[in-house]
């Protein structure tokens, strides 16, 4: 007896990878990994952002989660000590110290190609909400604030420059918990600030 099951999947997929993405989990599943992918193994992909200005703790990303959330952090500890009372100096606040003065995007690309990456790419916005590019969906972005520099699109031009593949992401998944949003003694509360 054949097992049909593996014919059956690829059939699927195959007709999956021809049809548009739907946004749920069946059609995901269908779509297989790209070619591409599967051959070129290694690239590199980079988290940077707001909470690279206070760089503190074993995961800096989750910074300003454990700020609003847990008053009894080390982040909370951090912050009051190093800026002040949150409900002085907000996460937000630490956008006009993100200037990127030193950020070169052809340095990063260089520097991906030299280790061997066949592509790369950042996070476009974290779960913090912060566009890492020029959007008109959100005022909060590098674009417009902090750097006021259009960051991915300058290390997609770097990247794809040297013939790599130019790969990016998008943190929305946990956004709706990552700020006590409900929370009025918080900036985060009010839909003006981040």
């Amino acid at each position: 007896m054949t097992d049909r099951s593996n014919d059956k999947s690829g059939r699927r997929k195959k007709a999956a990878a021809a049809a548009p993405y739907e946004p749920t989990w069946e059609s995901l599943r269908c779509h297989p990994t790209p070619q591409w992918l599967r051959e070129d193994k290694f690239g590199i992909y980079t988290h940077w952002g707001i909470y690279s200005v206070p760089a503190f703790g074993g995961n800096a990303t989750w910074y300003s989660h454990e700020l609003y959330m847990d008053p009894d952090s080390e982040a909370r500890k951090h912050h009051e000590k190093t800026y002040g009372p949150l409900d002085e100096f907000g996460y937000k606040d630490y956008i006009p110290m993100f200037t990127a003065e030193k950020f070169d995007a052809e340095e990063w690309a260089e520097l991906f190609e030299r280790a061997g990456a066949r592509f790369a790419g950042p996070v476009a916005e974290h779960h913090d909400g912060f566009a890492m590019w020029d959007t008109k969906w959100s005022e909060w972005n590098a674009a417009k604030m902090g750097p006021k520099r259009d960051i991915v699109g300058e290390l997609a031009k770097a990247i794809k420059g040297r013939g790599m593949r130019f790969v990016t992401a998008l943190h929305h998944a946990e956004a709706w918990f990552f700020f006590p949003v409900w929370d009025k003694r918080y900036d985060c509360s009010d839909p003006i600030q981040i």
